[in-house]
């Protein structure tokens, strides 16, 4: 039934979705319009918000290109495929490799969202290699996973709220991540979503006359082991022993790091996958011409993060994105917050795809409403985070470093996002309304 439910959705973003480069200009331009035609500003004025907030992701379009790069360097190593392809291994069946994918990928990222991209993306093509499966499908169960991140470990709503001297404390205090991650109502959102996005994927599956497979150029990419020496500088080029200094001098760091109760971040991710790298690849040679391999998907995340930025700002410098929050808080009740909430956050997750920087925008909207109303002050944090990871699954910024891994476009993974979004969407408002 969900295999002919998705057909429509799937024939309409294959027809009407633009890559992800013309989605941005468009998402810009709406932004233009409504700062000026919502908020009174002019184009100039508007247009001043869009050019002095452009670069503002820079360190953070830097992260995501490494998480790309330094995840396609681990996963190229010897051991690291040869760990993929035994548990990919597992599935049987095409039914299985989907229900498997989707299985990994939830967990990952509900550990860390960037570990989870990378992972995800990396065992659906180790998957691939082994099992004539629709591909398209699988990597959009790959990307599913994504939806539980701001519900765990990582999410960076509830890690805010819980750390000393966060921007609100003010107004709401230390809360504590019992009272949001490991909540009853979070968790039972996070194990439904574990249980019935595994479901759904698997009943998307087309029969095989229908499936698309995965062109054996993008499963290619075993990595070249042969070693050449004509000059000295080969031989340093080729040097174990300068890989291995270097890399483990990373890991006596990053064990430092974590006996110093240090969480994972962004940064810490990607720091551990490229010494991992430069300790399994043994060799500078061989890790260089991964990295030659990798940065070739990475040009996505370099042209469209500045083009996300620019809306960032004209959404919080024009005051559209406080007014479409204040929108859904004058209709709500002390029951209803957080479901308006929730939606409100997905609303503006399209325009501002970052859940920080949402944050920044819509607690000084959110919170105040929940003391006015008597609401629960977690619950709506924590349903603005879900809105945030909900819409993830219409907006294609996020998918742009499993896009590159996986060698597809926007479009061909987006229709079965949509089926996923609608069903989501029911669980997730569900969880935080009546649980």
């Amino acid at each position: 039934m969900l295999d002919r439910a998705s057909k429509p959705m799937v024939s309409l973003v294959d027809k009407y979705l633009p890559d992800p480069y013309l989605f941005v200009i468009i998402l810009t331009l709406v932004a233009f319009v409504a700062a000026m035609v919502f908020e009174g500003h002019s184009p100039m004025a508007v247009v001043e918000m869009w050019g002095n907030g452009f670069w503002n992701l820079l360190t953070f379009s830097m992260q995501m290109l490494l998480v790309l790069v330094t995840g396609f360097m681990m996963a190229s190593t010897p051991l690291v495929r040869g760990i993929l392809n035994k548990i990919a291994g597992l599935a049987r069946t095409p039914g299985q490799a989907i229900v498997l994918v989707t299985f990994i990928a939830l967990i990952a990222s509900w550990i860390n969202w960037g570990f989870g991209l990378v992972v995800g993306a990396l065992f659906a093509k180790a998957l691939a290699r082994q099992i004539r499966v629709h591909y398209p499908l699988l990597i959009a169960s790959a990307y599913s996973g994504f939806i539980v991140w701001h519900g765990g470990l990582a999410g960076s709503i509830p890690l805010t709220i819980a750390t000393e001297g966060h921007f609100t404390q003010q107004t709401i205090g230390i809360i504590g991540t019992g009272e949001t991650i490991f909540a009853f109502f979070n968790l039972a959102i996070v194990v439904a979503l574990f249980i019935i996005v595994p479901l759904v994927n698997r009943l998307m599956l087309p029969a095989e006359r229908d499936s698309i497979y995965a062109d054996p150029k993008v499963l290619d990419d075993e990595p070249d082991t042969s070693v050449v020496i004509n000059r000295p500088a080969d031989y340093l080029e080729n040097s174990r022993t300068l890989a291995w200094l270097i890399g483990f001098s990373g890991l006596a760091f990053i064990f430092q790091y974590f006996m110093d109760n240090g969480g994972l971040n962004l940064n810490i991710v990607n720091f551990m996958f490229l010494f991992i790298a430069i300790i399994l690849h043994q060799t500078p040679k061989r890790l260089l011409d991964s990295l030659n391999e990798a940065v070739k998907g990475g040009s996505g995340i370099v042209i469209q993060f500045p083009f996300y930025a620019g809306i960032m700002s004209v959404m919080t410098a024009s005051g559209l994105a406080a007014s479409i929050s204040s929108g859904f808080v004058s209709i709500a009740s002390a029951e209803s917050l957080p479901f308006w909430s929730f939606i409100s956050a997905g609303v503006v997750n399209i325009f501002v795809p970052s859940g920080g920087g949402q944050w920044a925008v819509q607690a000084p909207v959110m919170l105040p409403a929940a003391l006015e109303l008597g609401a629960d002050i977690p619950r709506v944090a924590m349903a603005v985070a879900w809105g945030d990871a909900w819409t993830n699954l219409l907006q294609p910024f996020w998918a742009l470093p499993v896009l590159a891994i996986a060698g597809l476009k926007a479009k061909d993974i987006m229709g079965y996002c949509l089926m996923l979004l609608i069903i989501t969407g029911i669980i997730i408002s569900a969880g935080l309304t009546w649980l």
